[in-house]
């Protein structure tokens, strides 16, 4: 198997931490989008990251299609709970972390636009869905240690993949530790795990 990725997607990076948690291990190639012999269009016709290839030259995209395909293939450490209504509560967590995921993406897209082509009205809207969608999976954690009954899942790998973008493109304007500090807390507890820590993303 070979992950196709960009360092900064917090959505192939969900496929990296879960690949360690799983201890499966392998092939990724660091990709660059915007390239004209870019691989990703060959696997995925949408041209998005993360693509995981297959031994017999099939691909899976998205990576919540990934994340399942690789938590079946071994029953160490499950990361989709086998209880089918915990395994809906994980995943509502990870659509609420895509979507605040997908609303910061698409605000980061419009800022690198020129100034006088930016639509200040559209960065608005998005930066909304995001603070609320924090504030939301803030108010859902509350104490607990870890997203759902008590145990570390994929609602976890996905909410601090996502916890890790918005620092990295909005930690001048998005305190967590101030207005978000269950999300904080938990976000600390990850970063001690050699899965997060391997895979942080990087300013650029």
């Amino acid at each position: 198997m070979k992950l196709l990725y960009t360092t900064n997607s917090p959505y192939a990076r969900k496929v990296r931490v879960v690949a360690a948690e799983k201890l499966i291990e392998m092939a990724v190639e660091e990709v660059v989008l915007a390239s004209p012999d870019c691989p990703v269009k060959q696997y995925n016709p949408l041209g998005k990251v993360p693509v995981l290839i297959l031994a017999d030259g099939d691909s899976l995209y998205d990576s919540r299609v990934i994340v399942e395909y690789l938590d079946n293939r071994t029953p160490l450490a499950h990361l989709l709970p086998q209880d089918p209504s915990a395994k809906i509560k994980v995943r509502r967590w990870e659509a609420l972390a895509d979507g605040v995921c997908d609303a910061a993406v698409a605000v980061m897209l419009e800022q690198r636009k020129p100034a006088l082509a930016q639509d200040e009205h559209f960065i608005a809207r998005q930066m909304g869905k995001v603070t609320l969608g924090l504030k939301a999976l803030n108010d859902d954690l509350g104490k607990n240690k870890w997203c759902v009954n008590g145990s570390f899942s994929l609602a976890d790998v996905a909410l601090g993949c996502m916890l890790g973008y918005v620092n990295l493109r909005f930690g001048s304007v998005i305190h967590l530790a101030k207005d978000y500090p269950n999300l904080d807390r938990l976000l600390g507890i990850l970063l001690k795990r050699p899965s997060f820590k391997a895979t942080m993303p990087v300013a650029n």
